[in-house]
């Protein structure tokens, strides 16, 4: 499904399919910027939703892979699986916290259109955040708006 309105520029809205074999941060930004790139759009802004709620999406250091450990230590410090205060537990004892991790960070990201390509910083990169221990198949929309 993908949905193009006034092909000067206007409005464009693609489905991406992003599996993950497990729990990490997965840098999500060249697949897409191959959208915004497919767009023809300029000038705009870009909207990155991910229809799940134990996953998440954050924009985030891409130079050191420490700083990404760093995040993923903290988050399973801060949501810790095995917790037995938790009452959601028939899928796991993953689910709960990836729900928790999801509810702390987010579920879309905006990022403008500058010159046909993302308007990342030089250290930045959008991630599809896995809070999940087994294999997924996530499914996001990508929405652009904006002219030509």
């Amino acid at each position: 499904m993908t949905l193009t309105l006034n092909k000067a520029g206007g409005l464009t809205q693609s489905p991406l399919v992003i599996p993950t074999p497990g729990q990490g941060l997965y840098d999500i930004s060249a697949e897409v910027e191959k959208i915004v790139a497919g767009s023809r759009i300029t000038t705009g802004l870009c909207n990155v939703f991910i229809q799940h709620t134990s996953c998440s999406l954050i924009i985030q250091e891409n130079a050191c892979p420490r700083a990404r450990k760093d995040l993923e230590a903290w988050m399973a410090r801060l949501a810790p699986e095995n917790d037995p205060s938790y009452t959601h537990i028939l899928e796991g004892p993953d689910d709960m916290p990836a729900h928790l991790r999801s509810s702390v960070t987010r579920t879309s990201e905006q990022i403008p259109v500058i010159d046909g390509r993302l308007g990342l910083g030089t250290w930045q990169g959008l991630y599809l955040w896995e809070h999940r221990r087994g294999p997924q198949q996530r499914q996001l929309v990508v929405t652009i708006i904006g002219a030509d």
